[in-house]
């Protein structure tokens, strides 16, 4: 299968909304809202609001919630299709990611990210799985448009046979 060539560029549009001024509008700092909504042509709403630290809504997304999905998601559909080229059958992937947001000495930020993938394997080799994934690191997306260590913790498993 011929590797893809990405070309031309891909745009991508999202319609952020604050639906804070139904509840007063900014009228001081303790207690506007900051419940958001985005929306994304053809797509459910999703609904989100600062950390909770933050004065947010501790049951709705928040944006360092979805910057740290998006770089787990983003590892992940590039790990599952260099699996699929190299004949490795992944039959469960599971990441629990950390990120680390810190002012260290200057604005806040995430510092670091720590992917920590288990991948299961029902046929490939161990080796080539687990070194796969040095390789969807460069290729991810995301990883690629962020200025903070992306790392990556990766256990292969092989499936148990009955």
């Amino acid at each position: 299968m011929p590797t893809p060539i990405y070309t031309k560029p891909y745009v991508y549009k999202a319609t952020v909304e604050w639906s804070g001024s139904a509840q007063g509008g900014t009228v001081d700092y303790p207690s506007y809202s900051r419940e958001f909504s985005v929306a994304i042509d053809g797509k459910p709403v999703l609904m989100g609001s600062a950390d909770k630290p933050f004065r947010g809504d501790p049951a709705l997304h928040n944006p360092e919630d979805l910057l740290l999905a998006a770089l787990a998601t983003s590892h992940m559909l590039s790990y599952l299709a260099k699996c699929s080229r190299a004949d490795i059958h992944v039959v469960s992937y599971r990441d629990e990611a950390v990120a680390t947001m810190s002012a260290d000495g200057g604005p806040m930020r995430f510092t670091d990210v720590l992917l920590k993938p288990v991948v299961t394997i029902s046929s490939g080799e161990i080796f080539l799985a687990k070194r796969l994934h040095v390789g969807a690191r460069e290729e991810c997306f995301i990883a690629n448009s962020v200025n903070f260590p992306v790392r990556n913790e990766a256990t292969v498993e092989r499936e148990e046979q009955t």
